[in-house]
């Protein structure tokens, strides 16, 4: 077993479960000032309230694996893009602060401040997101060290602004369609709504992100071509020996992320709720996937040179810690998929405003 590919795997899980998790309590933030009377934002804030803060731990869950099993890719990442990782720290704990402090007064500017404050973090956090899966695709300035050799501005590329918005789009459908399961009444009317922009918004920045990538980087399909095209970066035994299910794996990502996006109008209609979140959640893992599938088994790609790239072998810790790590994840695991799921059984149902809620 190779247990690179092994913890590619688990560390894309994870950021998958983040994705799904967090990009839903991100789209409540990035909707939350189009609710007009304060009621209906205690609602959509508190539709989160249980749930918000297990679902970050995803993400630090994906940051400690990344740190394990691939330390070359963390050191490369983490050291040259400290201050937009600061950025989306202070985001993070800003929306969180907000969350929290909003409902301590009852005046109305102390409760509209901390509405925007909620609303910022939220948008913030996830054009940041955005912007790294766009930098991850278009390359960054890596040296034959690893040393990252470029500057922040380097990071504000075209391709990589227009990554925030097409995540700032997916979140924000995402979230809506969350809260319709989580409302009732005048409310989710007002939210199914708001689903319907969302989508045709997602839908058109979606196709144009996707023609944009194929334009700019055709070599992200290279693992979508039986017989592999013949591109930069993309000659490593892994993929050569692997090409036929690489591919016939790839092409079906595709068919289902098209089935699960238009999926998501269809359940929205016939009042099937339930399976128009799945539909959105099936949509953001499939993305992932892809953009996995494209850079692999490459990890951090240098625009400087393709044989600086940093991949699942040049990266990673040895194979004894990869497979002991291995072992531990597969035993926690399941606590952890346990554990959310209980979390959400719980507080499953309609918001119900109280003497207790934000």
């Amino acid at each position: 077993m190779d247990y690179h590919v092994v913890w590619y795997i688990l560390v894309g899980i994870l950021l998958i479960g983040y994705a799904i998790l967090d990009g839903f309590d991100l789209g409540v933030g990035i909707l939350h000032l189009r609710a007009k009377t304060d009621e209906d934002r205690r609602i959509l804030m508190n539709a989160i309230g249980p749930v918000w803060d297990g679902n970050e731990v995803w993400l630090i869950t994906a940051g400690g694996a990344l740190f394990a099993a691939f330390p070359n890719v963390y050191a490369t990442a983490f050291s040259g893009f400290y201050l937009p990782f600061m950025l989306l720290l202070i985001a993070l704990i800003f929306r969180a602060v907000s969350i929290e402090f909003r409902g301590k007064e009852d005046s109305r500017a102390w409760r509209n401040f901390w509405d925007r404050g909620f609303s910022i973090g939220s948008i913030a956090a996830a054009l940041l997101f955005g912007i790294a899966i766009g930098n991850v695709v278009m390359g960054f300035a890596i040296e034959e060290n690893m040393e990252f050799q470029g500057t922040v501005f380097d990071l504000l590329n075209p391709y990589a602004l227009a990554a925030g918005l097409f995540s700032l789009s997916m979140f924000s459908l995402h979230g809506s369609i969350y809260l319709n399961m989580k409302t009732e009444g005048k409310l989710q009317k007002q939210i199914q709504g708001w689903i319907r922009v969302n989508f045709w918004i997602f839908l058109f920045v979606f196709l144009g992100f996707s023609g944009l990538t194929l334009y700019l980087k055709p070599e992200m399909i290279a693992n979508f071509s039986f017989g592999m095209l013949e591109l930069p970066g993309k000659k490593h035994d892994l993929i050569t020996n692997n090409e036929t299910f690489i591919s016939l794996f790839a092409w079906t990502v595709v068919g289902l992320t098209a089935l699960a996006i238009a999926n998501i109008p269809r359940t929205l209609a016939r009042g099937t709720y339930g399976w128009t979140f799945i539909s959105s959640a099936a949509t953001i893992a499939a993305v992932v996937m892809l953009f996995a599938l494209g850079i692999f088994p490459n990890m951090m790609i240098s625009n400087i040179d393709p044989s600086y790239n940093i991949d699942i072998y040049n990266g990673a810790s040895s194979a004894y810690t990869l497979r002991i790590m291995a072992i531990l994840a597969f035993i926690g695991m399941p606590f952890v998929v346990a554990y959310t799921s209980i979390i959400y059984w719980t507080y499953r149902g309609k918001v119900r405003i109280d003497e207790n809620s934000y």
